[in-house]
């Protein structure tokens, strides 16, 4: 537990009450995580609703998988990797009741700062909501969300290396595709 911020220590630190049953404990993790799940969340559905239904059930899932978190791994990628979960299995079953959005209902994708500063807000917007959806949830997991690479691959099910390989990948084609959209203009 030596290799772990602070942060991570105490959150360790909770995690590992609210198993024992301390129930402030679980107010506090959800506390201090239920807004950077909701924003996760929000790069995989873009309805106030749905969100909140998805981070209840994150948390539900959480409550009866709380038994499978081993001391003293991060607490983020474990909560990350069920969000996740919770999220694609939304997904799928939307998918198979065969529901559509509207273009003006798809995500709102949060452009990572390193990304932001290469062109104008809306254009690279676009650009990251035409990058494979594995590709932006790595740069949101990483640059919005402050996970490490390690903690990212966590999440995701990829090793560290394919997490940042992915990344710079993201990073390279939003650059390209920034660039020809100013040769374009």
């Amino acid at each position: 537990m030596d290799d772990l911020s602070p942060d991570q220590k105490r959150l360790v630190t909770l995690m590992v009450g609210y198993q024992k049953g301390n129930m402030d404990d679980f107010a506090v993790l959800y506390a201090e995580l239920e807004q950077p799940l909701r924003r996760y969340l929000w790069t995989f559905v873009r309805d106030t609703a749905t969100v909140d239904d998805l981070l209840q059930t994150t948390f539900l899932q959480v409550h009866r998988a709380r038994h499978t978190y081993t001391p003293p791994r991060p607490v983020r990628p474990w909560l990350y990797a069920i969000t996740r979960h919770t999220a694609l299995m939304h997904l799928r079953s939307r998918r198979r009741r065969k529901e559509y959005l509207a273009d003006e209902d798809l995500p709102e994708v949060p452009v990572p700062p390193e990304v932001e500063r290469l062109g104008d807000r809306l254009m690279v917007r676009k650009l990251l909501l035409e990058l494979p959806r594995s590709d932006r949830e790595i740069l949101t997991l990483h640059h919005l969300m402050g996970l490490s690479f390690a903690e990212v691959a966590s999440v995701v099910g990829i090793s560290a290396g394919a997490a940042k390989v992915r990344a710079h990948r993201a990073i390279r084609s939003l650059r390209e595709r920034l660039a020809s959209e100013g040769a374009e203009r």
